[in-house]
């Protein structure tokens, strides 16, 4: 089998074009393939007669597979190859959000979207793994940003292929363009080669859970990290699901349909993992989090202000620029973080978990409007993003000279208490042992 390495150089070599290529295509085209649910449910919820409650359930259990598949893939894509995993994930995503086309019942379109979870919440954290052992460390915010644009522009796809399909064709029809992916998997399977790093690793036992928590310190560090991918997905539901219906209701704003609103964030929201991601690789990740945190827990109370259409335009970028600027960078700390023999399970146990738990947010914020004032929704998210901050603080291994460069004068030792270091072949990985 081939190998490669990654190269110091900015300018990017022909296999990384490849790499960016196909996991920006492949993340890009996932969300657009998750997105396809939000503008098909109403059109769901009115063909199948559904109640709100059984509405709600498809988004959670498709969360709840993006969690299950998250942990499987993570864990085989570290034993069996990250290559080989990455092309079944976008596989089962891409062949059950089609299968949606023939979802006639209730309980089909719970079989298909729990499935399409299982893809998609493998995809994400194999994707980062690949990117993070085809670059140097210096280089992961920026390229993982490009990872979380990717994202953007599916959920804008999304929105265009709805407006196209949904009134001529029906929701049935606009599933099946989830097969795009699809031709991905082969590009990637014939120009993407497995990192010397796990090629050649063959000493330690890989894609084991448990040594996410094998220490005290690496316990605290994996469930801090969980807890900011929780603050993150829920901030984010928040602000697409609900903060546009209580500024309309509460600013007396008339808004045609939801796209331009959705338009301007996305916008802010490119731009804000562009300049998080070099905050990111120049100044490090305390820096980068605590600024993008602290924004974002202001930022909610911003939306408050604004009087007319253009205003809220304006502050729905600002706030998506802080809010979901930091999204790509978790996959770019992870990859640091954790070694190559758990790097793929490290990354989709904590952002799927984040997934999971953080997407209850939209139910919890429906409940705070019903029994209490706009203001205390905006403290709830205010509140998350400040324990974030907190919680961020604590993760000893995120200061900027331990991130960059305190490691370089430690050698691997599994006697000596402390922080140590996993020398591949082109890179530094961390870990905390006691």
């Amino acid at each position: 089998m081939k190998t490669i390495t990654a190269h110091s150089q900015h300018r990017l070599t022909s296999y990384q074009s490849k790499v960016v290529a196909s996991t920006t295509a492949g993340f890009g085209l996932e969300n657009m393939d998750v997105m396809f649910l939000s503008f098909a449910l109403s059109s769901i919820i009115a063909e199948l007669h559904l109640s709100g409650t059984q509405a709600g359930l498809i988004a959670t259990i498709t969360n709840i597979g993006m969690l299950l598949g998250g942990v499987f893939f993570g864990v085989l894509a570290d034993r069996v190859g990250r290559i080989k995993t990455f092309t079944y994930t976008i596989f089962i995503f891409a062949f059950t959000t089609a299968a949606m086309y023939f979802a006639n019942s209730l309980t089909l379109i719970y079989l298909c979207r729990f499935l399409a979870g299982i893809g998609a919440g493998g995809e994400y954290g194999i994707g980062m793994t690949v990117l993070a052992e085809s670059f140097p460390k210096k280089q992961l915010g920026r390229v993982s940003s490009y990872v979380g644009v990717a994202g953007q522009l599916g959920a804008i796809a999304a929105s265009l292929l709805a407006a196209w399909v949904l009134p001529q064709y029906g929701w049935h029809a606009l599933f099946l363009f989830g097969l795009f992916p699809v031709i991905i998997t082969f590009f990637i399977r014939h120009h993407l080669v497995e990192s010397r790093n796990f090629d050649t690793d063959q000493a330690r036992p890989k894609g084991q859970i448990k040594a996410l928590f094998k220490t005290r310190q690496l316990t605290h560090q994996t469930l801090a990290l969980m807890v900011m991918a929780v603050v993150q997905i829920a901030g984010y539901f928040g602000l697409m699901n609900w903060l546009p219906t209580m500024m309309q209701q509460q600013l007396h704003l008339s808004v045609a349909g939801s796209s331009t609103w959705m338009l301007a964030t996305i916008v802010g929201m490119s731009a804000g993992m562009l300049t998080f991601g070099w905050i990111l690789d120049r100044i490090g990740p305390r820096v980068a989090f605590s600024s993008f945190l602290l924004a974002s827990a202001a930022g909610v109370y911003v939306l408050t202000l604004p009087k007319n259409m253009t205003g809220l335009l304006i502050v729905g970028a600002l706030v998506g620029y802080f809010s979901n600027g930091m999204f790509a960078g978790y996959g770019a700390i992870v990859s640091r973080l954790y070694p190559a023999e758990v790097r793929a399970t490290a990354n989709n146990v904590i952002m799927n978990v984040g997934r999971c738990v953080g997407g209850f947010s939209s139910v919890i914020i429906g409940w705070l409007l019903d029994h209490y004032s706009i203001l205390t929704v905006m403290l709830f998210i205010s509140t998350l993003y400040l324990i974030s901050f907190v919680v961020m603080l604590t993760v000893q291994n995120l200061k900027a000279e331990r991130y960059f460069n305190h490691l370089a004068n430690y050698k691997f030792n599994p006697n000596k208490p402390g922080i140590f270091q996993w020398q591949s072949v082109d890179d530094v990985f961390l870990m905390v042992v006691d």
